[in-house]
């Protein structure tokens, strides 16, 4: 999942938001260093990820586009997934995308402290270009591919990724549609024990 997901899957919890919005740039030993709210988001990030990458629904996605992504596969599917959720967001939740993602940002100002360095370098152009509304058109997946692409170590052909992903669109639909109702019970359940 990329950040629309892991923002919609902290329950409008701002500790959460926090610290599913941070996981990827945390390492373990600086886990401790967050409020026990921000923890829990951290941790909740992490089950997500390993929940996604094992999910059937998913890895049949993934499997069709290992030939061209080849160990970015996953990555064009977390990608292809928020522009899902983003497409289809009233499925989902009862505010608009567009107010979702305002709140999202005015609690990223505030919290600008526990935010780490490269993400609060990141986050102004974030809100400016408003990244997560943009991950519901091709040109916002276009432009995440490219900025995908500038971080590649390895050879990711993210350039063939949109056009790809719009030739099975409807397969991709269908198997985002039985996952991301199954994570969300996943996410409830964790949070519940």
């Amino acid at each position: 999942m990329n950040f629309l997901a892991h923002l919609f899957l902290s329950c409008n919890n701002d500790d959460l938001t926090i610290g599913n919005f941070i996981a990827d740039f945390i390492r373990n030993k600086e886990v401790g260093h967050f409020s026990s709210g921000v923890q829990l988001g951290i941790q909740l990030h992490r089950q997500i990820d390993r929940y996604t990458d094992n999910h059937p629904e998913v890895r049949k996605g993934t499997r069709r586009l290992q030939a061209v992504h080849h160990k970015y596969a996953p990555v064009v599917i977390d990608i292809l997934y928020d522009y899902l959720l983003a497409t289809n967001w009233s499925k989902y939740h009862s505010d608009p995308l567009e107010v979702f993602c305002q709140q999202v940002y005015r609690l990223f100002e505030d919290r600008m402290d526990e935010i780490p360095a490269k993400l609060q370098r990141n986050l102004p152009t974030m809100i400016e270009n408003n990244w997560l509304v943009r991950y519901g058109t091709w040109e916002g997946l276009d432009y995440t591919f490219e900025r995908m692409d500038q971080r590649a170590k390895f050879p990711s052909n993210f350039k063939a990724a949109t056009q790809q992903l719009k030739e099975d669109l409807g397969i991709y639909t269908e198997e985002f549609h039985r996952f991301f109702p199954e994570v969300n019970a996943f996410v409830c359940k964790y949070l519940k024990e």
